[in-house]
């Protein structure tokens, strides 16, 4: 391939993950025990979860199971984007809930301004820089849709000139400066603050105890591993793209492969070259997207495009490698950045992301109100785990609040089909989208019926 002398000797290990400063194993759960809350996922909608649950009532004995390690999925090998948005865009949440987009802009603002009061409260060192993000178009119909879009004192349209002086790239037309809805963060360094702040308030962690058994006994939940099991009136679910407990919940979700390249440290001479100097997380506007920002050590976290789903759903550590991405992917780099040719990428690395039909989480209950769930995040789960831990908690108390009377906590997405249709429908839509990325935006028959029934996405 192409770029096989510059991926060569990328660790296949995700780059947040290839530190030393990871913290120390936990115990797996052994025997029988008791709790008032088990939660089982030890990413981030786990961990915020338990955290919230331990906040709302000190006194609450609260237990964590988590399969592998903590962080060790998405939560520790995403692009480290912590987005205000609920609703994986403005666009994607007017054309579903027109009527509540004031109040899910609104809540999802303060979700992130609490969740940077929490890592100053628990003392989280994890990179968390409010830099905004910075949506630019690479296409005249990208710049003509973001010069359509709302702005304000903090959500700024950026021409030709204006975007490039923020970020030096050729192919930039346009763009939309959010300076205050994003944050970046190092999202490893998030889930191992996330889980010793859990640990100081009392949640007990067990990490390889993998759950396989969920079910009513008495009045209590009995929740199982191979090794142990735990009785409990109440359990959260936050395994996201993993196979859910629920078995009605299966049909809402699919698996998806979404793969990154981190670059070696850029010297000063390169970043001068870049610009960027207000450090925003960037998006292009295609409906095949890249992703980038830069790292404490300005290095280049380059992701996204391909979004691979593999029939059956299947998910494997063995699907984390896919050499023909990491290649096109390292091409669109020097595409962007002509200026950094030559400049090396020193990680290489993939994983699975829960996406639903409408892009953004859905929540509901089991077993009469003693289970609750939430997945679906599409990406965007760095800071929206955060509201959807508190919609879990609402929801496993009974609580109506104003986040359990959102339309969007009410309603669910429309469920995939099963296979063959699904690998099918996944397959076209994806062909569909790519061939709208060249064609001047214009949506095809069948992207249009899709949209027509809620299964729409632009990004």
């Amino acid at each position: 391939m192409k770029y096989d002398r510059l991926l060569a000797d990328a660790s296949p290990t995700p780059y947040w993950l290839d530190t030393r400063d990871r913290p120390g194993a936990l115990d797996a759960l052994v025997g029988r025990t008791t709790a008032d809350l088990v939660v089982v996922g030890g990413g981030y909608s786990g961990l915020w979860t338990a955290l919230l649950a331990k906040e709302r009532d000190p006194e609450r004995d609260v237990l964590l199971l988590e399969a592998n390690r903590i962080g060790w999925a998405a939560s520790g090998r995403n692009g480290g984007f912590c987005s205000a948005s609920l609703t994986h865009g403005y666009d994607n949440g007017e054309s579903r809930w027109p009527d509540e987009m004031d109040t899910l802009e609104r809540l999802g603002h303060e979700n992130l301004d609490a969740i940077e009061a929490t890592l100053e409260r628990y003392g989280i060192e994890c990179d968390f820089r409010r830099s905004g993000e910075l949506a630019v178009a690479t296409a005249e119909w990208q710049a003509e849709d973001l010069a359509a879009a709302p702005t304000s004192e903090d959500v700024v349209f950026l021409d030709r000139e204006a975007v490039q002086a923020q970020v030096a790239s050729p192919t930039y037309h346009a763009g939309l400066w959010d300076k205050t809805g994003c944050a970046t963060v190092d999202p490893a360094r998030l889930a191992f603050g996330l889980r010793e702040a859990c640990l100081r308030l009392g949640v007990r962690i067990h990490e390889k105890s993998p759950v396989s058994v969920l079910e009513r006994d008495d009045r209590l939940m009995r929740v199982a591993t191979d090794r142990g099991e735990v009785l409990a009136p109440k359990v959260a679910l936050a395994t996201n793209a993993f196979p859910s407990l629920l078995r009605r919940v299966r049909s809402f979700i699919v698996p998806v492969y979404d793969y990154a390249l981190m670059t070696e440290p850029l010297s000063e001479a390169q970043m001068a070259a870049i610009g960027w100097e207000n450090r925003q997380g960037v998006g292009d506007s295609a409906n095949h997207f890249h992703y980038y920002r830069l790292s404490a050590d300005n290095r280049i976290l380059w992701g996204g495009y391909d979004a691979v789903y593999h029939f059956g759903s299947k998910i494997s550590s063995r699907l984390d490698q896919r050499p023909e991405t990491f290649d096109k992917l390292a091409g669109h780099f020097f595409e962007t950045f002509p200026q950094l040719e030559g400049l090396g990428f020193t990680h290489k690395w993939g994983g699975v992301i829960d996406t639903c039909s409408r892009f953004c989480a859905f929540f509901g209950t089991a077993h009469g109100g003693a289970v609750a769930y939430a997945v679906g995040y599409t990406g965007l789960g760095v800071g929206a785990t955060r509201f959807g831990a508190d919609v879990m908690l609402d929801l496993l108390a009974g609580s109506e609040t104003e986040r359990t009377r959102l339309k969007m906590v009410r309603s669910k997405p429309v469920p995939f089909p099963p296979e063959p249709a699904r690998w099918f429908g996944i397959t076209v839509t994806s062909a569909a989208l790519g061939r709208a990325d060249h064609d001047g935006g214009r949506r095809n028959l069948w992207l249009r019926t899709l949209d027509r029934f809620g299964m729409g996405f632009d990004s």
